[in-house]
């Protein structure tokens, strides 16, 4: 590595450094975009996936392995390929084009909602089908209703569950493809960390797109280590 080259990259940094630590409001913007976007879309997927997967999980039916094998294989859902999806349905001369949602943090939250959700329905399937039957039979002898039962079942997985939804998060936060295409990238409104990197970098505007590239990678470290946490928790149980 030459000396210029050399000097572009700690340069950069350094101005990277001093966007994060003076608190730069374009900066500060994008990041609480992203982490509202992904915490809404993650919530709102959890609502869902949640009870799905774990009836799922403690269900012995006909076809449950082709369902799970189709959530498994959703996990790897192409971002752009939903992106397009909920264009075609949100752009103006789309079916739901009338609610004029393209290009705004809520159609991202639908893009998010869309690939997290089959993230944390397969997790929480193999939560609930790790779950040991005791427990229901056991509170079925106590007394208890069919919903007590089910309750008492799902205490049992809540670490694992938490895991879940954090799996969730990690996967929406730093997607690129829908919000690029459901949000416009359009600064101070549907600008996320990753389509600002993206942007920023084409424009040669290193120091910008380094600050946020930091940020993601602690965001990114961070719910890798509260994972981890709750992992090692729910076996020390």
């Amino acid at each position: 590595m030459d000396t210029g080259t050399l000097k572009y990259i700690t340069e950069g940094l350094s101005q990277a450094f001093d966007l994060i630590v003076t608190f730069n409001k374009d900066v500060y913007t994008i990041v609480g975009l992203s982490i509202y976007c992904s915490s809404a879309s993650t919530l709102i997927g959890s609502l869902f996936a949640l009870p799905i997967g774990f009836m799922i999980g403690i269900s012995r039916f006909r076809g449950r392995n082709s369902v799970i094998t189709i959530f498994n294989t959703l996990m790897a859902l192409p971002t752009t390929a939903v992106g397009l999806f909920c264009y075609a349905f949100l752009s103006r001369s789309g079916p739901l084009g009338f609610l004029g949602l393209l290009f705004t943090p809520t159609a991202i939250i639908i893009g998010e909602v869309i690939l997290c959700f089959p993230i944390i329905t397969a997790f929480a399937i193999s939560v609930a089908d790790g779950i040991n039957p005791l427990v229901r039979d056991t509170a079925y002898t106590l007394g208890a209703s069919r919903f007590q039962a089910l309750r008492a079942a799902a205490g049992e997985g809540r670490v694992g569950f938490l895991c879940a939804i954090v799996s969730g998060f990690g996967r929406v936060i730093a997607e690129v493809g829908s919000a690029m295409m459901l949000g416009g990238n359009i600064r101070g409104h549907t600008r996320t960390i990753p389509t600002a990197i993206a942007l920023e970098t084409g424009k040669g505007e290193f120091a910008l797109g380094m600050a946020l590239g930091i940020i993601l990678l602690v965001l990114a470290l961070s719910v890798n280590i509260f994972a981890s946490r709750l992992k090692r928790i729910g076996e020390e149980k």
